[in-house]
């Protein structure tokens, strides 16, 4: 066995979701800020992504998240997350498994009860605090970039649903969230499927009638996801299912989906700052939520900056190579897995 090129991975899931991390191999991407570095992975070099996310060494259901040195300087580590479409700015369940990540191998030094920790993205600098005891980190409390509303009870015409209102709203990346109970299905795993269909076509026609543009960064100009969820009860439980591609449900309850939310709930008188919530997945996953402080944007767009905890969990340590003879050097897709543009 000889390798021309090995990556040293972490293997870590948040809540149910796979965010594995690459700790060794990758000393930098070419860029001046780490939206430079994002832009340079979906532009012009993507290798990594399908290395670590294709087959045969990744699948489809996963992130992986590429530890690179920050460029502020207040900053521990800088990340970027990479999932199977393309590289993006932000995640919450993959923020809380590199902070784990991090501190459980020593990277950045863990302090008891409570390390915090800085970390430089494409999105902005987050600040996660992590809850430590005997070497593990129990828990990671994140503050997310500032989230807003774009567009509250917007009607939109789907093909084969019908007319269906939606929500709209940023929390690191645009979503389009759609109260599950309009298209008669219910977030639970045995209807992940029918899910995962309804959301196709959601998203081709939310695509073509809402247009969305970041004020502060023109790169963020499109609508990345649907989220499908569930009003809460008494308990402030709310459920989310966001679709990821090529055709899936998040594992964890989404973390720029949960901020995305939080906004649009607090425009609609739902959560008032410094109300405790909670966030849950399709497989019983949840986030502790909480808006705690405000933000205005260059343009005067008013915008909630909420917190999200959660918990990640070690499940092992691999080395991922290329041998010379391979002739599978980034992996591959198949329509069965990967979906019909496979």
């Amino acid at each position: 066995m000889k390798f021309e090129r090995m990556l040293t991975i972490y293997g870590l899931h948040c809540e149910g979701e796979v965010g594995r991390v690459v700790v060794g191999g990758v000393i930098d991407i070419p860029g001046k800020t780490m939206i430079d570095k994002l832009n340079y992975i979906n532009q012009k070099n993507d290798w990594l992504r399908k290395f670590t996310l294709y087959e045969p060494r990744g699948c489809a259901a996963q992130s992986v998240n590429i530890i690179l040195p920050p460029i502020s300087q207040d900053a521990d580590a800088g990340f970027i997350v990479l999932q199977p479409d393309e590289a993006h700015a932000l995640s919450g369940s993959n923020t809380v498994c590199v902070t784990t990540a991090l501190l459980e191998s020593g990277i950045v030094q863990m302090k008891e009860p409570i390390t915090d920790v800085t970390l430089d993205t494409a999105a902005g600098i987050i600040k996660a605090k992590a809850f430590c005891k005997n070497g593990k980190v129990t828990s990671v409390k994140v503050e997310m970039c500032p989230s807003f509303t774009v567009a509250i009870d917007k009607e939109i015409d789907v093909p084969n649903i019908g007319k269906i209102k939606v929500d709209v709203g940023f929390g690191g990346c645009f979503y389009t969230m759609v109260d599950v109970k309009q298209i008669g299905l219910k977030i639970e795993p045995s209807f992940a499927n029918q899910l995962v269909e309804k959301s196709i076509e959601i998203k081709k026609a939310a695509d073509a009638q809402i247009k969305v543009s970041h004020p502060d960064e023109p790169s963020f100009n499109h609508i990345e996801y649907v989220m499908f969820i569930d009003n809460g009860d008494e308990s402030m439980i709310f459920k989310n299912a966001t679709i990821i591609h090529p055709g899936r449900v998040d594992r964890s309850p989404c973390g720029t989906g949960t901020s995305a939310r939080s906004a649009i709930m607090y425009d609609k008188n739902i959560v008032k700052k410094g109300d405790i919530y909670y966030t849950q997945s399709i497989i019983g996953g949840k986030f502790k939520t909480c808006i705690e402080k405000f933000t205005t944007l260059s343009d005067g767009t008013k915008a909630v900056i909420p917190t999200i905890e959660g918990r990640a969990w070690f499940y092992n340590i691999e080395q991922s190579g290329i041998e010379p003879t391979d002739p599978f050097k980034t992996g591959y897709t198949m329509s069965d897995t990967w979906g019909p543009l496979a």
